[in-house]
């Protein structure tokens, strides 16, 4: 199974660290993973501030170094979502399709792909989950809870085979941190209300440490902890499931 690994441009130069445990932990599971080195911005900054027209370059460069592998994985729901729904080029649409197809977010390609059923990683702490509204709404990584149906988490699932690992429960499980891309620029004062409400959340619940499948979500809760001067940290969910994994 080849694997084409995008690593979204904000991974790439603020959380590095998200990146190569997500390289390392594929590799572990047998993937053969390539990282295309030409790859840039997905395009989804643009196309959420009412831009997708000037996206075009973004979307041939994303296919020209993504059309050739089986799957397509990223740790970003956001960023799995704009592709599988906004990626077109009108010369290159049979291998833009294939994209759409083929390009998962981690924790589901993990489930529902490789079809993890356990994994030798560690980690001795109590741990709240952020579900993130593109992968929980967009992607369906978990269920909603304004639907009555039958709740399920695969970021969950993932996370209940790490030794040692206590998931904490918490009060409003799907509610979103505020940070929602541009929103976060142009209604900071809300953005940081909504930010700390799910902070406060996860304090009151007892979590070590907060994690999640969108290192923007993750670095918007991130930025209000330090300010908050908490000792609660921030770890992706890549880098928890590759913990203690030889």
């Amino acid at each position: 199974m080849k694997v084409g690994l995008f690593i979204p441009c904000y991974i790439d130069q603020f959380y590095p660290q998200v990146g190569i445990a997500t390289l390392s932990l594929l590799e572990k599971l047998g993937c053969e993973v390539v990282y295309p080195q030409g790859q840039t911005c997905c395009g989804q900054p643009m196309a959420n501030s009412g831009f997708e027209h000037l996206t075009a370059g973004c979307n041939e460069l994303f296919v020209d170094h993504f059309q050739g592998f089986d799957y397509i994985v990223a740790p970003s729901g956001s960023c799995v979502l704009h592709i599988k729904d906004h990626l077109h080029v009108d010369h290159k649409e049979v291998a833009a399709t294939h994209i759409r197809q083929r390009i998962y977010e981690l924790s589901e390609f993990l489930t529902d792909v490789l079809k993890v059923e356990n994994l030798p990683a560690r980690f001795p702490h109590k741990v709240g989950i952020h579900q993130s509204c593109h992968g929980q709404r967009g992607l369906g990584l978990s269920q909603m809870s304004e639907l009555v149906a039958a709740p399920f988490s695969k970021p969950q699932q993932l996370l209940q085979m790490v030794e040692g690992l206590e998931l904490i429960d918490l009060k409003r499980t799907d509610e979103c941190c505020g940070f929602g891309g541009t929103f976060c620029v142009f209604e900071e004062a809300v953005s940081v209300k909504m930010g700390k409400d799910r902070i406060a959340d996860h304090v009151n619940n007892g979590a070590e440490y907060i994690t999640g499948n969108d290192v923007s979500c993750l670095m918007h809760l991130e930025g209000i902890l330090r300010r908050q001067h908490s000792h609660i940290k921030v770890l992706h969910i890549a880098e928890i499931l590759n913990a203690g994994i030889n």
